[in-house]
């Protein structure tokens, strides 16, 4: 027959082309090919289909939907939809996001000794907090209750 890997019609070749595969998570309708902007979940025991926004990851019992069908969702007679509000955008880091890295990086960079000398820098904390020991940023080491 010939060498492995070979059958009667040539070499094996993969069914999809790498090409077609695709990092974005598409629309979960059959025939559909546009990117999911939603995810639809069903709560049986309530008789609720709860669509929101793009789940962060994809589970097994949900169906992430485009923009048109999760336009178009009904629900069978009797049940309830829950649309929760759908992020307009591909999520950005916020203000607080910004500024816990930029607070998490100047206190890397502060060297221990100062850090643990310094307290914090919050004059009086110490005194409002007897159980604190050392201080980083909004994180505080406390003494163990037995000692």
């Amino acid at each position: 027959m010939g060498e492995p890997g070979e059958s009667r019609r040539g070499p094996l070749k993969s069914a999809v082309p790498s090409n077609v595969v695709s990092p974005v998570r598409r629309c979960s309708r059959t025939a559909c090919g546009r990117p999911a902007v939603a995810t639809l979940t069903y709560v049986y025991a309530d008789s609720t289909a709860v669509l929101g926004p793009l789940a962060t990851y994809a589970e097994p019992h949900c169906y992430d939907l485009c923009a048109e069908h999760s336009e178009r969702l009904t629900a069978p007679r009797g049940w309830e939809v829950v649309r929760l509000a759908l992020d307009s955008g591909p999520p950005r880091p916020s203000g607080d996001d910004l500024e816990a890295l930029a607070n998490a990086v100047r206190e890397a960079a502060r060297p221990q000794e100062r850090a643990a000398g310094a307290g914090g820098g919050h004059p009086g904390d110490r005194d409002t907090h007897p159980m604190e020991v050392a201080r980083r940023g909004h994180l505080r080491v406390l003494r163990s209750p037995d000692s």
